[in-house]
């Protein structure tokens, strides 16, 4: 499989342009989507010091059909983030692919296009409902309840695909162990050879959001088993893409 991404002289990758590519991709109506974002981020939060994390997302999922307005046709940004988030995957056919944190299927839908199989996998059971009710036509798609957290050994050496966006950053806390354990558990996942896409928010320098994404992108970019391979920014968020090392 091809890697794509910008390199500078030494073979380094370089980060692109905070635009993308094509331009600006965000409408002032998204404004909106960012704001109902937040509001469910924010219950998030109250619902995990009530009940866990899988209270937390299955009570959100329970009282909004999207709590994130991913699929809402008048925004235009989490469209447009996935359509780059496919333009960033190196030339497939992937056999076995895995969206970690699947949400609604909106994603991994799209990978189903290019896969032989794809594995969704959210932590809350109304989402996973959903997303069944939304793509269970597809067969090469199927989704289940799973914990990034609580990986079942049985998927370990699958994948040569996994999908991470916009999930990390919710499991609290977040220190540097845990993020090292979550990491490697994620790297025993891909098959010799295998692609770990790795998306998060980023937005500039000081938030601590962006911080938060970069020490996440860090702690895979140390993990034994995966070796960086290239990385982009477009607003407001941050791509990396890793590598298992094939078996000599």
């Amino acid at each position: 499989m091809a890697i794509t991404g910008n390199y500078d002289k030494k073979g380094s990758p370089v980060p692109e342009s905070a635009s993308g590519q094509d331009g600006w991709f965000m409408s002032w109506r998204d404004i909106g989507l960012f704001l109902r974002s937040a509001r469910t981020d924010a219950a998030i939060q109250r619902l995990r010091a009530a009940g866990g994390d899988r209270h937390a997302f299955e009570s959100v999922y329970s009282s909004d059909a999207d709590p994130w307005a991913s699929g809402e046709p008048q925004y235009r940004y989490q469209r447009r983030k996935y359509d780059t988030l496919m333009s960033l995957l190196p030339a497939g056919p992937y056999a076995q692919a895995l969206d970690l944190g699947c949400g609604l299927g909106l994603l991994s839908q799209r990978l189903a296009a290019g896969a032989g199989e794809v594995l969704g996998l959210d932590i809350a059971d109304s989402a996973i409902a959903r997303a069944r009710a939304h793509w269970g036509h597809l067969p090469n798609l199927r989704f289940e309840q799973g914990s990034v957290t609580a990986l079942d050994p049985g998927l370990n050496g699958r994948f040569d695909l996994v999908v991470i966006a916009d999930t990390l950053y919710y499991l609290q806390p977040l220190d540097d162990a845990r993020l090292a354990t979550l990491a490697a558990a994620i790297a025993g996942l891909l098959a010799p050879g295998g692609l770990c896409v790795l998306a998060n928010h980023y937005f500039f320098a000081a938030d601590p959001a962006s911080r938060l994404t970069r020490r996440i992108h860090r702690a895979f970019a140390a993990t034994p088993g995966l070796q960086q391979t290239a990385e982009y920014r477009r607003p407001f968020f941050l791509t990396t893409l890793f590598r298992s090392p094939l078996v000599s």
